[in-house]
């Protein structure tokens, strides 16, 4: 237990010592919240309104309000995968700079240094996370707020769940890279396209129906809805008194508050209950690869 602590302690240190790498993954949520609003906002906006039945309009501050949760949950939902990758990196620097060959020669078992790896990164990640979800969070307040306390919770639960899927996933994939551009190459691909195969980008209901099935069996997916609910529920609960139900779940489902599987609507259990096993699942995955590759060693 001393030395799991011990790793623990230098793979988090190391981490927040690389200025370049925590500002950077640090000020990438906050940037993404400025483009979010300046760009995503109006299309969130024009969107919501063509949602509402004719001559059915709501106050201004309820409309930004319900922009302002699709943006915060946009944002949290790519973030908490994004950033999982670029913290994790240190597990290939490792193997680029020999530190792990060094670490394997001393009596630190290999589950040790490999659950050491997953739980820093799980850290360093929270961190990052919260400190964007708390930014998005003044943003909210400042366009309009109707978020409880209990969605508040709610939002930090799915925030470390996220993180930990995250984790895992980058677990994974990372083990097989050992240069500096394989992890160049890992990160922009999914920077670039995780936000869109999970829905935080644009709405599964604009999807055809042959890839919105496909995104369907995708962990992040469940995830970005259970972010989206929370981040509106206040909202929705507040639009009960303006339009009538059936245009909010039509409004829900065209911003992925609904999500359905071939035409099955997908609860929020069930949601949690996808996000968790998967993260389980690629625990598992990554435990095994380390040791079947503890045993082609020998």
């Amino acid at each position: 237990m001393k030395t799991f602590g011990i790793i623990l302690k230098r793979n988090t240190k190391l981490f927040f010592k690389d200025k370049g790498l925590f500002f950077t993954s640090l000020i990438t949520p906050l940037i993404l919240l400025v483009l979010y609003a300046t760009f995503l906002s109006n299309v969130y906006r024009d969107s919501l309104q063509m949602s509402f039945p004719q001559g059915v309009t709501i106050p201004d501050n309820l409309l930004e309000g319900c922009v302002a949760g699709q943006l915060m949950s946009s944002l949290l939902a790519v973030s908490c995968v994004t950033v999982s990758f670029c913290s994790n990196m240190l597990m290939v620097q490792d193997k680029i700079s020999g530190a792990r060959k060094d670490f394997l020669i001393t009596p630190v078992k290999r589950h040790t240094l490999a659950v050491g790896y997953y739980l820093s990164t799980t850290i360093s990640t929270l961190i990052i996370c919260v400190v964007a979800l708390t930014a998005t969070l003044i943003y909210v307040s400042a366009v309009g707020w109707y978020l409880s306390f209990t969605d508040v919770l709610l939002l930090l639960l799915d925030v470390f769940i996220l993180v930990a899927f995250g984790t895992a996933l980058s677990s994974v994939i990372n083990f097989f890279l050992s240069s500096q551009g394989q992890i160049s190459a890992v990160g922009s691909i999914v920077s670039s396209c995780y936000g869109f195969v999970c829905g935080a980008y644009m709405p599964l209901s604009t999807f055809s129906e042959g890839l919105r099935n496909t995104v369907m069996f995708l962990p992040g997916t469940y995830g970005t809805s259970l972010i989206r609910n929370h981040a509106l529920s206040g909202v929705f609960a507040e639009m009960e008194s303006h339009l009538p139900e059936q245009a909010i779940t039509a409004i829900k489902d065209s911003i992925d508050c609904n999500i359905y599987f071939f035409g099955e609507k997908v609860e929020m259990g069930t949601a949690y209950l996808v996000v968790c096993v998967s993260v389980a699942l690629l625990i598992g995955v990554y435990i095994l690869l380390n040791l079947l590759s503890a045993k082609k060693d020998k």
